[in-house]
């Protein structure tokens, strides 16, 4: 039987960074089942602009959510409409005060769960699985990833019998602790069943006491404070970005 360890977990405090960022005593598990409806919330109303990765800050009452998408334009909408309604929305949920910092993804091919999505889309439209694997591993290596590697698994093409595929360029150090390997799954809902999708990409080793802050060259792409009805400094739409604030980890 495999012995399967998780590519995040495994170097977690080491050179990943925690996804949450806050410290809690009594009501921690209220906090943690917050932070997962939030990030489940922000996941299927944002699909479609390719969220990479939320990291979400607390400070006291108040909580920050930074959303890593590869389309901050759509994210951000006119004139920052599209982000003060999903502030609103958050807010209601939640039941406090919320900020949203929007950081573009400059590269989706390096980012693992953009690249298992898109995957996933594809097989969705009945295209070739072999096919649509060929090429995300040659686009991400043509854009300097030092190896990926892609594992699909369930009724492939409509077989009767399931099994799993994968495909794989370049080296993927799964046990050395400074490796920089991205991971990322996405779930392909076929009219046949269902398909799963496992992305790894290497993007090279982090050397001691850095740590990784970006996802697929990341900048920011603008931040949202404001109170309801009122425009915040960094809300500006697709083409005019101011810069948000960077943190670690």
């Amino acid at each position: 039987m495999g012995q399967k360890v998780h590519p995040f977990g495994f170097r977690l405090g080491i050179i990943q960074g925690w996804s949450s960022i806050w410290y809690a005593k009594k009501n921690y598990a209220d906090l943690l089942h917050e932070d997962l409806k939030l990030r489940d919330y922000i996941k299927k109303r944002l699909y479609h602009t390719g969220v990479a990765r939320i990291d979400i800050e607390r400070a006291g009452r108040k909580t920050k959510a930074h959303i890593h998408t590869s389309r901050p334009g759509l994210v951000i909408g006119q004139r920052g409409a599209e982000v003060d309604k999903l502030r609103f929305e958050l807010e209601q949920l939640c039941g406090h005060e919320m900020m949203i910092n929007i950081h573009e993804v400059l590269s989706p091919e390096l980012s693992a769960v953009l690249v298992a999505e898109s995957i996933a889309q594809q097989l969705e439209r009945r295209m070739s699985f072999r096919r649509v694997m060929k090429k995300s591993v040659q686009n991400t290596m043509r854009l300097g990833a030092k190896g990926i590697r892609i594992r699909v698994a369930g009724r492939l093409n409509g077989a009767e019998i399931a099994r799993a595929e994968q495909s794989r360029e370049g080296s993927v150090p799964l046990h050395t602790l400074r490796a920089n390997v991205d991971y990322g799954t996405a779930t392909s809902r076929t009219t046949y069943g269902c398909i799963g999708v496992k992305v790894w990409i290497y993007h090279g080793d982090v050397m001691p006491g850095e740590r990784v802050t970006t996802v697929g060259g990341e900048r920011p792409a603008g931040e949202q404070r404001a109170p309801r009805g009122e425009r915040s400094r960094g809300d500006r739409s697709h083409g005019d970005r101011s810069h948000g604030d960077r943190r670690d980890g």
